[in-house]
């Protein structure tokens, strides 16, 4: 597989880029970062320095893929924070260009906004531009439970309530959803779980609720959901495969005692993904 992921990068530690360009690569696909940031670590420290790149500036580095003949050579695109509408375009516009070339070729989109007890974290008017203009555009789309909620514009506390708040995100255009961090009244203290819908159905993971929240998690999780769902073609496999990666390198982040995510020490989760978690069929 041939990835375009347009995200952030950091020098020290793993989010955006930096959390999804090994992860796929060790899986054995082809990856083409594309920075829209370049820091010297993720914002969660409260000080980093570094660059923001201006969106004309990460569209001349597209269109210089573009010079070399192999931009229609992708098999998806991958993008995660959006932090201004302008960035957006440039990656809706790449997304355009791709599938003009390759109309098999989809569309990953990760809408990072907010989350329980943070609520909204990105700039006034992105989740709403996220949410009426990204969205719609994407094949796969791999929000949180509270960014579910506001992209569907409801609170849904049960099972039956995000299947159906996932069901009208999906008749805006994304078939694959998989959300992630769900608690609804019937998951068991001390768990959380991970829903996958698509066309041929509805699943979900269970698993423990780590002490540890650490930056990059839904970074990964996109990257691996994309690359999993492609080579297996089935939304179950791929959930079952992610979460099994994803939970070895929070184990192994957990163990370490550290807020970096540990890509490194747990590759071989990547590569080998644990047969831990098995999906059960939700309809």
């Amino acid at each position: 597989m041939r990835i375009l992921s347009i995200q952030s990068s950091v020098a020290y530690g793993h989010v955006g880029n930096s959390a999804a360009v090994f992860p796929l690569q060790r899986l054995g696909h082809e990856v083409w970062p594309v920075l829209t940031v370049h820091f010297s670590n993720h914002t969660g420290y409260g000080a980093w320095r570094g660059p923001l790149l201006a969106p004309a500036d990460v569209a001349e580095v597209i269109a210089g893929i573009e010079d070399r003949g192999v931009l229609g050579g992708a098999d998806a695109v991958l993008s995660g924070y959006q932090g201004d509408p302008a960035m957006g375009a440039v990656i809706l516009d790449a997304v355009e260009r791709v599938k003009t070339a390759n109309p098999d070729a989809v569309y990953c989109c990760d809408p990072v906004m907010g989350d329980v007890g943070r609520g909204m974290f990105v700039r006034p008017g992105i989740p709403e531009y996220l949410r009426d203009v990204v969205v719609p555009r994407a094949d796969i789309i791999t929000p949180n439970h509270f960014e579910l909620d506001f992209l569907a514009g409801r609170t849904t506390k049960t099972l039956a309530e995000l299947l159906d708040a996932v069901d009208t995100v999906r008749e805006s255009g994304p078939r694959h959803v998989l959300v992630t961090s769900v608690l609804h009244g019937d998951v068991p203290e001390g768990s959380l779980e991970v829903v996958a819908v698509s066309d041929e159905g509805a699943w979900a993971v269970t698993t423990p609720l780590l002490p540890i929240n650490p930056n990059g998690g839904g970074d990964i999780t996109a990257a691996l959901y994309l690359a999993h769902l492609w080579t297996a073609r089935s939304p179950a496999t791929a959930l079952e495969r992610t979460i099994g990666s994803v939970f070895a390198v929070l184990e192994a982040t957990l163990t370490a005692g550290t807020r970096e995510l540990q890509l490194i020490a747990a590759q071989d989760a990547i590569a080998e993904p644990p047969a831990k978690f098995t999906a059960r069929r939700l309809r």
